[in-house]
């Protein structure tokens, strides 16, 4: 294991009496780049972010963090990582800045330098001028930015992000991805899960698509694009109890096709040249709409569309 792979796992798996949770998966992560864990609900993320975590014992395989077992080496490794579980954990009867104090003096810093990390963080957070004020009424951006600004208290190596954004709206998470992007930039290693597509396309360098436990696909983003869907998608949307009428006409002219109940998507390497080609064989849809493939076509071709409880 070298200097610039902060985590190994090789055969990694979680079990729960007859249920596994974590199927014998390989990942890779290396210092300095920001790495994504995406799937459905019950595909593993959480099991897996809790064995790198130190807070949950592996069932087998291997698992190596920062060089480190975490069987021998838990509470070392816990000194190094940065934690934002997916339910912010503050104390409401605390300041925000004596939220800081206190886990700065969990991690055994004196009060002095509690002191100059709290002033640090709470400027990365923009959250200096709410430094006095009690953590209960602020809104769930504020909230969010205080648990990560918590997180890097001890100035850890690699931090996990488990759901950041999750709950706040799109000027919140678009703050929250700019501070995400300083840290990244000064070097912080970052580990995240998520169920937003388009934030996995802004801030992870590479991901693996989990399902059932299991790997289905790793790479980057426009990597996982080009392999697994196509440059361009057409959605056609036909009057009720039109659209199945359509779907030879589009699956003559497009790559894949796949039926939802309101529309049809065409998957293509050129959406005006399908959609052209679609209007002379007679398809005349209420409307359509070429665009770019996303991550979000990736991921339920890979997982499917169904509600996983």
């Amino acid at each position: 294991m070298t200097d610039d792979v902060l985590l190994r796992a090789r055969g990694l798996t979680k079990s729960f009496g007859d249920f596994t949770a974590v199927d014998g998966i390989d990942v890779q992560v290396l210092r300095g780049e920001a790495f994504g864990f995406l799937g459905p609900n019950g595909a593993g993320k959480s099991s897996t972010m809790k064995m790198v975590g130190c807070v949950s014992p592996v069932s087998g395989g291997e698992l190596r963090i920062l060089g480190m077992d975490p069987a021998a080496d838990g509470a070392a490794i816990r000194a190094r990582l940065g934690v934002c579980p997916q339910q912010d954990m503050l104390d409401e009867d605390l300041s925000v800045e004596e939220n800081l104090w206190v886990y700065g003096r969990f991690f055994g810093l004196s009060r002095k330098e509690v002191r100059a990390r709290t002033d640090e963080l709470l400027d990365f957070a923009q959250l200096t001028e709410r430094r006095h004020d009690r953590v209960e009424p602020l809104s769930g951006g504020m909230k969010r930015r205080l648990t990560i600004a918590r997180a890097l208290v001890n100035d850890p190596e690699v931090l996990l992000l488990d759901e950041p954004t999750t709950g706040l709206d799109p000027q919140a998470r678009h703050v929250l991805w700019d501070r995400l992007y300083r840290l990244k930039r000064e070097g912080v290693t970052l580990i995240i899960t998520t169920h937003y597509m388009d934030e996995a396309e802004q801030l992870c360098d590479r991901l693996v698509v989990m399902d059932h436990g299991r790997i289905v696909a790793e790479g980057s983003p426009r990597e996982l694009i080009d392999t697994y869907s196509t440059r361009e998608v057409v959605e056609l949307r036909f009057p009720v109890d039109e659209q199945e009428r359509h779907v030879d006409a589009a699956r003559a002219v497009a790559e894949r096709v796949e039926e939802l109940p309101d529309r049809l998507l065409a998957y293509t390497a050129d959406g005006d040249e399908t959609l052209a080609r679609l209007h002379e064989r007679g398809v005349r849809p209420l409307s359509s709409l070429v665009r770019r493939s996303t991550l979000e076509d990736v991921f339920l071709h890979l997982t499917g569309r169904s509600l996983v409880d």
